[in-house]
């Protein structure tokens, strides 16, 4: 059942946003509230921001000042972002940077949850295309659409979650290897846990395929390019509940094998549904920047691929020599809270 809408705007809105926003809420129950006087807790919230051609709403990084030092203030909420921009930049960082922030403050987001309109709409020309009309008409029917499935999202529960666990590091020497190992260890009890190591040498990324080629070889299951992508992965992902993504910072970016993995499993998208599944991830930093490889997790999985966004789905941790990560104060406790946030998401 579809529940009231929450309307946050942060700063001053475009006309274009406005009227788009006033067409999609004029037969929907919605309040519109302030993060400064009002309580953000339990609600189905629609964050609207207009973006200018500097790329900074002042507004909107005073709200994400405001959910990075509440914790929790969020909690028990399903989100949705909507960015309108007067250029063809900062939409999407504006929207991912928004996203990570309100997560780690207890917000739920359903896959695809960002609309984002580029100033010409010339980002919505598959969408207009598909649907048989212009532009903007196309950007109103996301917006409507990104309403639906934020009032309607219910993240779904199982006795006993399966997780796919992927990876691409070296047990002898992985600090992110080994603080999974102490977060698995509070799991298996609940969960059926499987892992899928890509260090195997013969990771081919994703070459772009013409889109034809591409659905033909995901309507069999199956990659042109074969491999570990088809004989492990894309079976351990139809089956999985969750995915969890073992995350070392190899120059602020996921490492080479996790980002072709993810490149390559645009085949089964193509006929498979992700909204279904949950993604968490764990990143560990040699000295900084982990909230950079997180904003990559919620734009490749979350935003482009669809799995649902758990709220605080991420574990960030600083560690550079070897077993320094299981020797960083406090860090069996967050270990054991990080499983019980997933246990908390994924099971009855």
């Amino acid at each position: 059942m579809a529940q009231e809408l929450t309307l946050i705007c942060p700063g001053q809105g475009s006309e274009r946003l406005s009227a788009l926003l006033a067409t999609a809420l004029k037969e929907r129950h919605y309040q519109r509230v302030s993060w400064l006087t009002d309580s953000l807790r339990n609600r189905r919230l629609l964050v609207a921001a207009a973006i200018p051609p500097s790329g900074v709403n002042l507004e909107l990084y005073q709200f994400l000042a405001f959910l990075r030092t509440h914790p929790g203030c969020l909690e028990g909420s399903v989100g949705g972002v909507l960015v309108d921009g007067t250029g063809d930049l900062y939409t999407k960082a504006a929207g991912r940077e928004l996203v990570l922030s309100a997560s780690q403050a207890g917000c739920v987001f359903p896959g695809r949850p960002l609309v984002e309109a580029t100033g010409s709409l010339r980002n919505f020309t598959v969408q207009a295309k598909n649907a048989g009309c212009g532009l903007e008409e196309a950007y109103r029917l996301a917006i409507s659409d990104l309403m639906d499935r934020v009032t309607g999202f219910a993240p779904p529960k199982r006795q006993r979650p399966k997780l796919l666990v992927l990876h691409a590091s070296s047990r002898a020497t992985s600090n992110t290897l080994a603080l999974w190992s102490r977060v698995r260890a509070h799991l298996e009890d609940r969960c059926h846990i499987t892992e899928v190591g890509l260090r195997n040498g013969t990771m081919e990324d994703c070459a772009g395929c013409p889109y034809t080629t591409c659905l033909h070889f995901g309507e069999q299951g199956e990659c042109f390019y074969g491999g570990v992508m088809v004989q492990e992965v894309y079976p351990a992902i139809r089956e999985a509940d969750a995915v969890v993504l073992l995350c070392p910072n190899y120059n602020d970016a996921l490492s080479a094998n996790l980002s072709a993995c993810i490149n390559r499993l645009t085949a089964l998208y193509r006929t498979t549904s992700f909204a279904d599944k949950a993604v968490f991830a764990i990143v560990v930093s040699g000295y900084s920047g982990g909230d950079i490889v997180a904003r990559q997790v919620v734009s490749a999985l979350n935003m482009n691929k669809g799995f649902w966004l758990p709220d605080r789905f991420c574990m960030l941790e600083t560690a550079n020599d070897k077993g320094e990560a299981m020797a960083l104060p406090g860090i069996g406790e967050r270990a054991e809270q990080f499983a019980r946030i997933i246990l908390r998401q994924l099971t009855v």
